[in-house]
Parts: C-alpha cells; sequence; structure tokens
C-alpha cells in the first residue's frame, strides 16, 4: 500500500475549514464532505492513484461522507494535533476549493450524487463503501472521455453526459503563480532541459 499525502483526513479537513474562514465562510459539514470526496478524487488523478488521505467515503442518503470525519465533527471543530500540509496537497486543495468553494452545499450534494462512483456505490446499498479506484477512474482519463462525448450543461460550462459535471483535472488544477521582481503575478511550470541530438 502506498503512503499517503497527508497524516490524515483531519489536516485536510481543517485545511478545507480553514480556507473557508480566510474567505469568511462557515463551512456546513456536508459541505466540508463533498470537498473532502473530491478532493480524494481528484488528488487520485492528479498523483498517479496516490490517496490524498487514508480515508474511506460510504455512499449515505446525504452523498458521499467519510464516517470516521463525520463523526468526529457532528459536534464541531474537535481539538486535535494536526501535521502541516505540505506544498503538493495544499495545491489540490486550494484548486478544490476555487473550482467548488463557492457552490452552496445543497448544489454541491446534488452535483455528486449524479457522478457514478457515488450512484454505483449507493445502488449497492446505503453506506456502501465508494471504490477510490472508481473515483480516479471518473474524475480521470475514463470519465473525460465519457464528458467529451456530452452535450453542454448548465453548470458552469461543463460537459453533461447525463448530468455528471465533472471538470478535467486539468480545469481543476491551477497553475501556481509566483511574482516577478516587480511583484505582478506571473505563472510558474516546470524547467525541463532541452534534448541535445
Amino acid at each position: 500500500m502506498m503512503p499517503t499525502a497527508v497524516e490524515s483526513g483531519f489536516e485536510a479537513a481543517f485545511w478545507f475549514i480553514d480556507r473557508a474562514l480566510n474567505d469568511g465562510e462557515t463551512l456546513q459539514p456536508q459541505k466540508l464532505q463533498l470537498l473532502l470526496f473530491l478532493a480524494q478524487g481528484y488528488f487520485g488523478v492528479a498523483h498517479s492513484g496516490l490517496k490524498l488521505m487514508p480515508a474511506t467515503f460510504v455512499a449515505a442518503e446525504s452523498g458521499p461522507i467519510e464516517p470516521t470525519l463525520y463523526r468526529a465533527f457532528s459536534r464541531g471543530k474537535p481539538v486535535i494535533d494536526l501535521t502541516p500540509v505540505e506544498e503538493k496537497p495544499a495545491h489540490l486543495m486550494d484548486s478544490i476549493w476555487r473550482q467548488f468553494g463557492a457552490l452552496s452545499a445543497d448544489k454541491l450534494t446534488k452535483l455528486i450524487k449524479r457522478h457514478p462512483p457515488y450512484i454505483e456505490a449507493f445502488e449497492a446499498g446505503p453506506m456502501t463503501e465508494i471504490s477510490f479506484a472508481a473515483m480516479v477512474a471518473f474524475y480521470g482519463d475514463q470519465g473525460l472521455v465519457r464528458r467529451k462525448s456530452a452535450e453542454p450543461s448548465p453548470f458552469e460550462g461543463q460537459p453533461n453526459n447525463g448530468g455528471f459535471d465533472a471538470p478535467s483535472i486539468e480545469r481543476v488544477m491551477r497553475p501556481k503563480v509566483a511574482r516577478n521582481a516587480e511583484g505582478k503575478p506571473v505563472n510558474v511550470s516546470a524547467w525541463s532541459p532541452k534534448r541535445v541530438g
């Protein structure tokens, strides 16, 4: 089994809660669960099947939840020691927040409940585990082929494909932005040397 990018789901949960507070928003418990679900799936796509956090999501009536985190946050923000989140997971979670954070919990729930990984697990029975492999496949290349063949959707210009509305990893991941000597933002990409010969 491969290591995860963060030590526990608490690091990811607190990251989203703090990010929401920085934007002047109080993050509802259900919306937190949905953002964690999306972050887990898209992180797996962006990092060749690596899990963001050691977490298992299940298909609850209300949408995908991670039962341990759901119970831990059921009475508010728990007091817990955290490990700092490194750059790669923080960049992905920031991208998830920028892509989906403005959506209400209700709209995000309706959106994700139309995604095949959730549907397939829920059809097997409430509280059935949602396969991480199915999440990575849907939010990655396999799902992209399905989404590209669809007609346009009213959701932010994304393809519809029966209501899936899941953007590609390229659309979700924000480019890293740095500042030049004058303080103006510039896009940053990895440098790779030219081949000789």
